[in-house]
């Protein structure tokens, strides 16, 4: 009797990381009272490190990557409480990550002080119709003195433009403005806007004009399978782990294999 073959998916086993930036700043808001907003699904059991249901855990698929560039991540109250929200899946992907949340009224000295910090050449991320066409600029220079800090701000389009009308900090800064050729991805929210992307989305992008291709690639598959994950534990489907997504993640997790038998 001829012998078979077996081809069989195995899912990586998880491997221990530290909170990334966005995690610790939720821990803080909720340690200051601070709780969630009670949306739709609220009362599902959803894994603290991930915030996907349980049932369908992104913890495993997490991706190791290395990039030169660093990531800062300006958030509202609400947006750091949302299980929906990729600026997480940034911070997972991008080592050098940066989380505070935005205020009017008061700014906090540790975000002043990355912006001054001499290793970081910071790029404000926003679309450049809305600025001074001199402080704007389609690419990343390679510093090899200065590595790229993309400050993203992780919040609704409205707040978005709110915070840059409202954060005289940012005055000095470039602004990077991007040059999509694909529409959004992003599933998991309604949007008015297919051309608008979603956090992940912008960071990939800059991610790629700085020259980190892998750390680009890498996020976006880890976009791709937890918007995959999230919507098929909404829907309560099974998880599926057989997808192009999947397999374009493998190579960027630890412990990802695939056996035969």
């Amino acid at each position: 009797m001829p012998s078979r073959v077996l081809f069989v998916s195995i899912i990586p086993s998880a491997p221990l990381f530290a909170a990334n930036a966005v995690a610790l700043l939720r821990d803080q808001r909720e340690e200051e009272g601070i709780k969630p907003i009670q949306a739709r699904g609220w009362r599902a059991t959803r894994c603290r490190a991930c915030r996907v249901i349980e049932s369908h855990c992104l913890c495993a698929w997490r991706p190791q990557v290395d990039a030169r560039s660093g990531v800062c991540l300006i958030m509202t109250n609400k947006e750091v409480f949302k299980p929906s929200n990729t600026g997480w899946l940034i911070a997972d992907v991008v080592r050098d990550n940066h989380a505070f949340i935005w205020s009017r009224t008061e700014t906090d000295p540790k975000l002043l002080a990355l912006l001054r910090d001499p290793q970081w050449q910071p790029y404000l991320v926003f679309p450049g119709e809305y600025v001074e066409p001199e402080r704007v600029t389609n690419t990343v220079e390679v510093d090899s003195a200065k590595r790229p800090l993309f400050i993203l701000l992780d919040a609704t389009w409205t707040e978005a433009r709110k915070i840059f009308r409202k954060s005289p900090y940012f005055d000095a800064l470039p602004i990077l403005s991007l040059l999509p050729e694909k529409l959004s991805r992003y599933r998991l929210r309604r949007s008015t806007r297919s051309e608008h992307l979603c956090t992940a989305e912008v960071a990939a992008l800059c991610l790629d004009l700085a020259g980190d291709v892998a750390a680009a690639s890498a996020l976006d598959a880890y976009f791709d399978v937890f918007s995959q994950h999230y919507l098929d534990a909404k829907h309560q489907l099974d998880m599926n782990v057989s997808t192009p997504a999947h397999a374009e993640l493998m190579p960027f997790v630890q412990n990802g294999s695939a056996a035969l038998g």
